[in-house]
C-alpha cells in the first residue's frame, strides 16, 4: 500500500499557518504591499487591551498557507510610543494572543534607501528570518537611482527583492522568496563586528554635532551601506519638481488657499456623489418596510420589524456611502503625498488651540458625519492629541443636523431667505468655534500638556493607487458595520420599545381624551384619528413619560414637554426630532413632506396660556441646543471603540450636554428679554 507523504508543516504540533510580519517606515508603501498580497480578504481589529489597530490577511504560498500581519509604520524600534512598543513586542513574541512571527518582511523605500536603513539595522539585530522588499523600485529607476541589489543582499545577509507594490511588479518573486525563506534556514543578521559597532557610541559626525547622539552609529552605518550599494544618486528633476510644487502647497498663505480649494472640491464631490446611493438606500429600505408591512398583521410585530429592525438598519446604512466616499478620497490624497502637506499647513494654526495639524481633516470631515471623522483620527499618532480631537469632533455640525437647522431657521425667518441663510451659516460657525474653544479648555484642564510638534515626512508626489484606495475603503466600511452596526441596531430597537410601550387602550383613557376621540371618530376622518392615536400613544409611552418628567429641567430653555420628548428620541439620530414634533403636535409623519404646511402648523401651535410654543426665543434656544448637544448614541459607541473606554464616551456626553444646556439657557433668557 502506498502511503501519503506528510510534509513537515502538516505534522501535529507544527505551525500550519506561519505568521509573516510586514514592517517599515511610514510612506514606504507597506500598506499598499499588504493589500496587494492579501487582496480584499484582510480583517481589522485592536490588539488585546489596547486601542492600537492591526490588520491581518491570508497569503497562499504554493502549498503553504500563511497569515500576513501589518504592523504599525514606524521609524525607530526603540521608541516608547504605543505603536512602536507594540511592534517590537510582537516581533519578540511578547504580545499576548499574538505568536512571534516566523518571518519579517522589511519594506524599504528604494528612493530613500539611506534613511530607511536606520530601521533595518534594528530589525536585522533581532536575528530573525528576514526578507527585504525594496519597494518603489520603478520610481527609483525613473529618477535614475541605480541600486546594486546583489551587493545589498550580500551585506545585509538576507534576500532583497526590488518590487513596485502599486503596480504588482515582482510580487511573484517576493512570494517565492518568502516561501523559500520560511522553508529554509536563511536569516537576516548583522555580522558580529558590525553589531558591536552599532551598540557603541559614535564619536564623530552626528554624535559630535549633537553632543553625543545615541543613534549616530546607526546613521553612520546606513550611510556606509548606501554608499556601497547605490551606483547613482539619481537625477534632481524629481526633487526640483517636488520643491517647486511645495513652494505653493506649503506656503503660509498660498498653501491655505490651495488646501481650502482641495478640501472644498473633495467635500463637494463627497456630498454630490454620496447623495445618489443614499437616496437609493432610503428608497430600498422604505420599500422593504412596505413589503414587510403587507405580509405582517397590524400590531407590535409589524411595528418592530418595519420601524425598529428595518428602520434601525436603514438608519445605519444610509450613512455608509458618505463613509466610503470620504475614506476613498482621503486615501487618494494621502497616497498622492498631499495630505502630509495639508497637515503641515494647518499645524501652524491648530496648535494654538491644542489640536495637531493632522486633526484638521477629521474635524472638517465631521461636517458630513462624526462617525467616520472620529475613525479617521487614527492619523494622529499621539494618544492625548488624538483623544482631544475625538472629544471635540462631534461639535462640528454634521449632515444629520441639517433638517433641524432647516426647520428652525424657517420658523425664525419664514419670508426672509437671506436672513434664514445667515442663521443657518451661524449655526455652522458656532459649532466650529465651540470645537476650537473646547479643545483649548481640555488642553488647559484635564488633558494638560503641549501639543506634540508635528514631525512629518513629506513624501514625493506620486499618482495614487486606486486599488489601495478601494481596499482601504472596503476595510474601513467593514470595520464600521462590524463594530458600530450591532450597537446602533440595539439602540434603535431600545428606542422603539420606549416609544411603543406601554400600550394605551380606550378604557385607560381619561374622560377628556375619550371625548376628543369620539368627536374625531364622528367626523369620519380616519387620518385624523390615526394621528390622534399616534400622538396619544407617544404621550403615554415610556418616552413620553420621560419627556414629561424632564420637562421641568428644560422649562428654563423655553421647551414644552413635547420638545423634551423630541430631545429624548433624537438620541437615536438628531433628525428624528422633526418627525417626532410632527407627530406630537398632531400632524403625523406625512406632514413633513409638505414643508410650508408643516412650518405653518408649528408656528401656529400655542401653549395653554395662548402664547406661541415656537416663539423666536424658543427657536433660537432650540437651535443652539442642537448645535452643541451630543444627541447621537452611535457616535458614542464609536468614541468608546476608538478610545477603548466608556469613560471618555460618557464624559463626552456629559460635557457636550452641559455646554448645550448652558448656552441654550443663556440664549433663551437673553432673547426673551430682548424680544419682550
Amino acid at each position: 500500500m502506498e502511503l501519503p507523504v506528510l510534509r513537515t508543516e502538516d505534522l501535529p504540533g507544527s505551525r500550519a499557518h506561519p505568521i509573516v510580519a510586514l514592517i517599515g517606515n511610514p510612506n514606504a508603501g507597506k500598506s499598499t504591499l499588504f493589500n496587494a498580497l492579501t487582496g480584499l480578504r484582510a480583517t481589522t481589529a485592536n490588539y488585546p487591551g489596547t486601542t492600537v489597530e492591526h490588520r491581518r490577511g491570508p497569503l497562499q504560498l504554493q502549498a503553504m498557507s500563511t497569515t500576513v500581519l501589518d504592523l504599525p509604520g514606524l521609524y525607530d524600534l526603540s521608541s516608547t510610543a504605543p505603536e512602536e512598543s507594540i511592534a517590537k513586542r510582537i516581533l519578540l513574541g511578547e504580545m499576548p494572543g499574538t505568536p512571534r512571527p516566523e518571518l519579517i518582511v522589511l519594506v524599504l523605500d528604494a528612493t530613500h534607501l539611506q534613511r530607511n536603513l536606520f530601521l533595518a539595522s534594528q530589525i536585522l539585530e533581532l536575528n530573525r528570518p528576514t526578507v527585504i522588499a525594496l519597494n518603489m523600485a520603478d520610481l527609483a529607476e525613473q529618477n535614475d537611482i541605480r541600486i546594486n541589489i546583489d551587493r545589498l543582499s550580500e551585506i545585509l545577509h538576507c534576500p532583497v527583492v526590488p518590487i513596485a507594490a502599486r503596480s504588482g511588479r515582482n510580487l511573484d518573486e517576493l512570494r517565492r522568496s518568502i516561501y523559500s525563506t520560511l522553508r529554509g534556514t536563511s536569516r537576516g543578521t548583522i555580522p558580529g563586528e558590525t553589531a558591536t559597532a552599532l551598540s557603541e557610541p559614535s564619536t564623530g559626525g552626528c554624535a559630535t554635532a549633537c553632543g553625543g547622539c545615541t543613534y549616530a552609529s546607526r546613521h553612520d552605518w546606513a550611510e556606509e551601506i548606501s554608499n556601497q550599494t547605490i551606483d547613482s544618486l539619481g537625477s534632481a528633476n524629481s526633487l526640483r519638481r517636488s520643491l517647486a510644487i511645495d513652494q505653493i502647497a506649503t506656503h503660509p498663505v498660498a498653501g491655505l488657499i490651495c488646501f481650502g480649494l482641495v478640501m472644498l472640491a473633495t467635500f463637494l464631490v463627497i456630498f454630490w456623489l454620496a447623495r445618489f446611493p443614499m437616496d437609493l438606500i432610503e428608497r430600498l429600505f422604505s420599500w422593504a418596510a412596505e413589503v414587510a408591512g403587507t405580509f405582517l398583521p397590524a400590531g407590535d410585530l409589524r411595528s418592530l420589524v418595519t420601524n425598529g429592525l428595518i428602520g434601525g438598519v436603514g438608519g445605519l446604512l444610509v450613512f455608509l456611502p458618505q463613509i466610503c466616499t470620504l475614506f476613498f478620497f482621503l486615501s487618494l490624497l494621502e497616497d498622492s503625498g498631499y495630505l502630509a502637506r495639508a497637515a503641515l499647513i494647518m499645524d501652524r494654526i491648530m496648535r494654538r488651540v491644542g489640536l495637531p495639524g493632522k486633526a484638521f481633516v477629521p474635524l472638517l470631515s465631521a461636517h458630513a458625519c462624526a462617525i467616520p471623522a472620529i475613525m479617521s483620527c487614527r492619523v494622529v499618532e499621539n494618544r492625548r492629541d488624538r483623544l482631544i480631537a475625538i472629544l471635540v469632533i462631534p461639535l462640528a455640525s454634521c449632515s444629520a443636523r441639517v433638517p433641524v437647522y432647516a426647520m428652525l431657521t424657517a420658523l425664525l425667518f419664514p419670508a426672509q431667505p437671506l436672513a434664514a441663510s445667515l442663521a443657518f451659516a451661524t449655526a455652522y460657525f458656532l459649532g466650529i468655534a465651540a470645537a476650537l474653544v473646547a479643545a483649548w479648555c481640555l488642553r488647559k484642564t484635564i488633558l494638560p500638556g503641549t501639543t506634540q510638534p508635528l514631525l512629518i515626512e513629506l513624501p514625493n508626489y506620486r499618482w495614487p493607487s486606486l486599488r489601495n484606495a478601494v481596499s482601504l475603503t472596503v476595510d474601513r466600511a467593514g470595520a464600521f458595520l462590524r463594530n458600530a452596526g450591532t450597537v446602533i441596531l440595539v439602540i434603535s430597537l431600545l428606542l422603539w420599545g420606549l416609544a411603543t410601550y406601554p400600550k394605551v387602550s380606550k378604557d385607560s383613557l381619561s374622560v377628556p381624551h375619550r371625548t376628543s376621540l369620539a368627536q374625531l371618530e364622528l367626523s369620519g376622518n380616519e387620518a385624523a384619528v390615526n394621528r390622534w392615536w399616534s400622538q396619544t400613544q407617544l404621550e403615554h409611552s415610556f418616552a413620553g413619560r420621560i419627556g414629561k418628567a424632564i420637562q421641568p429641567v428644560f422649562a428654563p430653555l423655553g421647551f414644552d414637554w413635547k420638545m423634551s420628548v423630541g430631545v429624548v428620541t433624537s438620541f437615536a439620530a438628531r433628525e428624528v426630532v422633526v418627525s417626532t414634533l410632527a407627530i406630537l403636535y398632531g400632524m403625523g409623519e406625512d406632514a413633513t413632506e409638505d414643508g410650508a404646511g408643516f412650518y405653518q402648523r408649528l408656528a401656529e401651535t400655542t401653549r395653554s396660556d395662548g402664547t406661541a410654543v415656537f416663539n423666536p426665543a424658543a427657536c433660537w434656544s432650540l437651535l443652539v441646543f442642537y448645535v452643541l448637544a451630543m444627541q447621537c448614541l452611535p457616535t458614542q459607541a464609536i468614541t468608546r471603540r476608538e478610545t477603548g473606554s466608556w469613560k471618555w464616551a460618557i464624559f463626552q456626553l456629559v460635557y457636550m450636554t452641559g455646554l448645550a444646556y448652558g448656552a441654550s439657557l443663556c440664549t433663551y433668557q437673553i432673547a426673551a428679554r430682548l424680544i419682550d
